[in-house]
């Protein structure tokens, strides 16, 4: 465990004090209407959070693991140069048979507890058509957010998808009505519920459907769902749709290292389901759990990328040594799967009888896909141009989270500093602080693993054109696909 170095803390704790300020940007900017003139309260409760944030200790990313994880795509460099030299680069490397191995790992763990448990592929983690037709072929459905993810997942050939999301149209609903023999719809609110059933309605069907929970009731993450409060009013609601069959709830909490908020939402869902009918107790045959599971290997981030690291960004602070690495530690899938289990024993299952449903995606793809880039410059030791830009994963992730840029032409097990920099326009186009390797020269193959989650469906046309895909089936390269748009 580290911590941002001393002399920066003392400089930084002795200068915020308890007041009301605009922020320099606004004091130096064009002159402000006096709706946006309020200016920030600071208190002491702001200030005490702030110096804990700064003195935070922060876990080191463990060496030994760092190691091994690029010892295994060195390994294979010979395979990957000859991939980049075939089909060019940039490249997206999607590996099939690690996201089996994910699918396998991820359904196991939860069948060993649930006899009936089914997984949903959350298509927006990554939206690549060979990336959902593997996963519907080992048994997995889809969970889509939109009309355009419903129109492929439905390509797929999958019939078995869960249509979420908030703000559904009335296309959208149009849609998952025509093919209601294939979804089933998690509704988000009082005002999608009548708007289902007048869909359905006009279509003289039947519609299977299931409740968002809102797991979050104040801030941002109240765009989900309905409040758990809401749920026996909703359900009552229900009761006057005919066309519209409510049989589940869905709740999702992102992010998480481990099931803490999982656990601690089911609690919350068995007070208040013990407060429902009789009649719509048995209604419910589903708890869909959601997903934002972490991968197990866990959340490896750049100094910048830690709470304190934030706080001295925002205050124009530079950290002396930007090749630390951090990493905060994730629990095994199998340990998700016993945690969740043992709270739907004590909550849920003596008042419903009911199968489980979960929709993982970064925990599936991150493994998945990688990045070849080639190096085109080299402006000095320590500053390197590569011919993919950041529009590959769509933002500028590489500032805060880390990941290993690894010279498979020049292998090594040592990191060296230098700038590893993309073609875009943009200062903010960088792929890491540094790279594994025995030096770095144009014409150098580089790889950027685990880029398979939030990324590929968040690239862009910016500058550069679109990267092209090869799938990796088998071990061989069987078949090189155009950028989809």
């Amino acid at each position: 465990m580290t911590t941002i170095p001393g002399f920066w803390v003392t400089w930084f704790l002795s200068r915020i004090q308890p007041s009301r300020f605009y922020p320099s940007a606004w004091r130096s900017g064009p002159k402000l209407t006096s709706k946006w003139k309020r200016p920030l309260q600071i208190t002491g409760t702001h200030i005490n959070k702030i110096k804990d944030a700064v003195r935070q200790p922060l876990p080191e990313l463990n060496q030994t693991v760092l190691a091994d994880y690029v010892n295994t795509f060195q390994k294979q460099a010979a395979s990957y140069i000859s991939i980049c030299r075939q089909h060019g680069s940039p490249l997206y490397i999607f590996d099939q048979a690690a996201l089996l191995h994910r699918a396998q790992q991820f359904t196991s763990a939860f069948k060993e507890y649930f006899a009936e448990f089914q997984a949903y592929f959350a298509v927006k983690s990554n939206n690549h058509p060979s990336v959902a037709a593997t996963l519907v072929d080992f048994g997995l459905g889809l969970d889509v957010s939109s009309g355009l993810e419903l129109e492929a997942a439905l390509r797929s050939g999958c019939r078995d998808i869960l249509f979420s999301g908030p703000g559904k149209t009335e296309h959208e609903l149009r849609m998952a009505v025509k093919h209601h023999r294939s979804v089933t719809v998690l509704m988000d609110s009082f005002g999608e519920l009548a708007g289902l059933e007048k869909a359905a309605r006009k279509e003289k069907s039947r519609v299977r459907s299931g409740v968002r929970l809102c797991t979050n009731e104040k801030g941002l993450w109240r765009k989900f769902g309905i409040p758990l409060s809401d749920l026996g009013a909703f359900m009552s609601e229900a009761d006057q749709c005919p066309h519209v069959d409510v049989t589940g709830l869905q709740f999702h909490t992102s992010w998480n290292l481990n099931p803490k908020n999982q656990t601690a939402f089911l609690a919350r869902l068995s007070e208040n389901l013990r407060s429902l009918s009789a009649e719509h107790l048995s209604a419910i045959k589903f708890v869909d759990i959601g997903g934002g599971y972490w991968p197990s290997r866990g959340e490896w981030l750049q100094p910048y990328g830690t709470p304190s690291g934030r706080v001295l960004q925002s205050s124009g602070i530079e950290i002396s040594n930007p090749m630390a690495h951090y990493g905060i530690d994730a629990v095994s899938i199998e340990t998700f799967a016993e945690r969740i289990a043992a709270a739907m024993e004590t909550h849920i299952f003596p008042l419903v009888s009911c199968n489980v449903k979960a929709e993982p995606g970064r925990w599936l793809c991150d493994d998945a896909m990688h990045i070849l880039v080639t190096v085109i410059d080299k402006k000095a030791e320590d500053l390197v141009i590569t011919d993919g830009g950041i529009h590959l994963i769509g933002w500028e992730r590489f500032e805060t989270d880390y990941a290993p840029v690894i010279n498979l032409t020049r292998p090594s097990r040592a990191e060296r500093q230098c700038l590893i920099m993309g073609s875009l326009c943009t200062p903010h186009d960088i792929w890491g602080y540094g790279y594994f390797g025995n030096g770095i020269e144009p014409g150098d193959v580089l790889l950027i693993p685990g880029q398979g989650a939030y990324t590929y469906s968040l690239r862009q046309h910016f500058i550069k054109p679109l990267a092209k895909i090869v799938n990796l089936i088998n071990g061989k390269v069987e078949q090189n696909d155009t950028a989809v748009d």
